[in-house]
């Protein structure tokens, strides 16, 4: 079969790796620990070329991989649907958000046609542990239905929670197994308590099973909240603003080798003003050291996992996979307009009672009696505070490339992924750029496991996986494809080989030469309209496969 493109990151049509012809499914068999982080852009973490201090981030990659063509969907909920199944996700029900659309694709609700990587792995004698965000089930109340809760869809262990978003301090849906509980000590930041009960899991993990683990970050998405100590290590750092953060980033992604140079940096968001021109620059600026803040606490999480292992002697042996669900965020949660309640006019609230589940994604008071602000002006951080970091710090979070989380250009698909695994993968600090995407993760995990995906789960018909293994870009050789696909509320896109179709709802389809123009700031659609042609037929060919629907939905009864 001819490849197309890339070199070594080449697609061609080929069938799936077969598990059980991998090396891997021939000696022990490894543990597998998936970590996610939410809302985090492309250029974030210090391997990826920013400023934020991820030393322990920053050792996987120096003893591991980087991948730098790696793709997510674009949005929290189908990058999840996605990852735990292998499929897309409007296969596995979550073509959109977590309310039922009245399409079998829109439901809102993992399908029970899909199985997740918790499912598999546990069928080939895994134990099973997730702690962090769940997000695929549009059924969050604790009186249930439970039947897409993490216990109920392969975990033995869980503590997160089942919605999306919600305070840091007092989050929404915080829930242990199939109970749900109050944060229960005044101390409470729930990305601390993410890595710990991980760290939990890891340290009373005490059979001679391998074990897979899913952690999942609610960090660093919105809304702002850090802890003082770590925010304080940011004091001033982003006093120069969004312009020369972009730049400086910029620059470090070139040497790295994680960008080329040929890649022409993106012109800044046209709805953001010049760092000179910017009103409240503090006020700026506090939210951007908030940000790295939250990500700092995040990667100090990430080195308590990375020790435990070493404590419990398994590092050697355990394939770490570290990524983002999509690229950074420019809704302006919370920050716009006056400061609401009003400071001036603030009544006393009554405090929450210590056993009170949170019920709600934005607290209106704070445990202790506090009103939640939002406005304007707000400065985040502490657990009265509820706004985001806003469109000009995500677009120098998505440097070098376009737009954001909801888009399918590549500021809001492309991910880092860091591969680590020193019993396997014996390149340290390599780069690979042979293009993925989440649905390659469980292909991976079946491959590694020597596990069996399955036709049939529980009497019900299963769709066959989407992806392909990794294992071969581990030995930087090519991952064989024909395509790879997007869509998200009518942002549509396919790549192949070089070529990337992709359009923003509701534009006309652009072309772009990814291994010439990865920042996309040249559209060939009217130089190569054959191209055009083609690749329009593949992506209609998927959606009618998949069950994309014309967007906006027109609910279906």
């Amino acid at each position: 079969i001819k490849a197309m493109g890339l070199g070594a990151a080449a697609f061609a049509v080929t069938g799936c790796m077969n598990a059980s012809g991998s090396r891997a499914a021939k000696s022990k068999r490894p543990n597998i620990i998936l970590m996610m982080a939410d809302d985090m852009g492309y250029s974030d973490i210090g391997c990826y070329g920013g400023e934020i201090r991820t030393p322990n981030l920053n050792g996987l990659a120096a003893g591991g991989l980087r991948f730098t063509q790696f793709y997510n969907t674009a949005r929290c909920c189908p990058t999840r649907a996605s990852l735990m199944t292998g499929l897309y996700q409007h296969q596995a029900g979550v073509g959109h958000m977590m309310n039922d659309r009245g399409f079998e694709s829109y439901r809102g609700d993992l399908n029970n046609r899909c199985v997740t990587i918790a499912e598999v792995l546990k069928q080939a004698g895994y134990n099973t542990y997730m702690s962090g965000k769940w997000h695929v089930t549009r059924h969050r109340g604790p009186e249930g239905p439970k039947h897409n809760w993490p216990r109920q869809r392969g975990y033995d262990r869980f503590f997160g929670t089942i919605h999306g978003a919600g305070s840091f301090y007092d989050p929404c849906s915080l829930t242990r197994d199939n109970t749900q509980i109050p944060p229960g000590s005044d101390d409470f930041y729930y990305t601390n308590a993410i890595s710990d009960n991980a760290v939990t899991f890891i340290r009373e993990h005490k059979t001679d099973n391998p074990f897979f683990m899913y952690v999942a970050y609610t960090a660093p998405h919105w809304p702002m909240h850090a802890l003082p100590q770590d925010i304080a290590r940011y004091k001033g750092r982003y006093a120069g603003g969004w312009d020369a953060l972009r730049a400086e980033r910029h620059k470090r992604m070139i040497e790295m080798g994680i960008v080329d140079k040929k890649w022409e940096l993106t012109p800044r968001d046209a709805k953001v003003p010049p760092w000179e021109q910017a009103e409240d620059k503090q006020w700026f600026q506090r939210r951007m050291e908030v940000y790295a803040a939250m990500v700092d606490c995040l990667d100090q999480g990430v080195g308590r996992i990375v020790e435990q292992l070493k404590k419990s002697g398994h590092l050697e042996n355990t394939l770490i996979f570290f990524l983002a669900d999509n690229g950074g965020c420019a809704e302006e949660y919370g920050s716009r307009g006056a400061i609401k309640p009003d400071p001036a006019k603030d009544i006393p609230l009554k405090p929450m009672d210590k056993n009170e589940l949170q019920p709600d994604m934005q607290p209106s008071v704070t445990r202790d009696g506090r009103p939640v602000r939002t406005g304007k002006g707000v400065m985040p951080g502490p657990a009265d505070t509820y706004i985001a970091y806003g469109r000009p710090w995500a677009n120098s979070s998505n440097t070098p490339f376009r737009l954001y989380k909801h888009w399918v250009h590549e500021g809001g698909i492309s991910t880092p992924l860091i591969a680590h695994w020193p019993a396997r993968i014996t390149a340290r600090g390599e780069l690979r750029h042979q293009p993925g995407h989440l649905i390659d993760i469980m292909a991976t995990c079946v491959d590694v496991a020597g596990a069996e995906y399955p036709s049939e789960y529980k009497g019900n018909r299963i769709i066959p996986m989407e992806g392909k293994s990794l294992m071969p870009a581990f030995d930087n050789k090519p991952i064989q494809r024909e395509a790879i696909y997007w869509e998200h509320e009518g942002n549509r896109a396919v790549r192949r080989g070089k070529w990337k179709l992709v359009s923003k709802h509701p534009g006309k389809w652009e072309l772009y030469d990814i291994e010439a123009d990865r920042t996309e700031l040249t559209n060939l659609a009217q130089k190569y309209p054959e191209k055009v042609e083609q690749l329009k037929a593949l992506y209609k060919s998927w959606a009618a496969r998949c069950g994309v629907q014309p967007w906006p939905l027109n609910k279906k009864g």
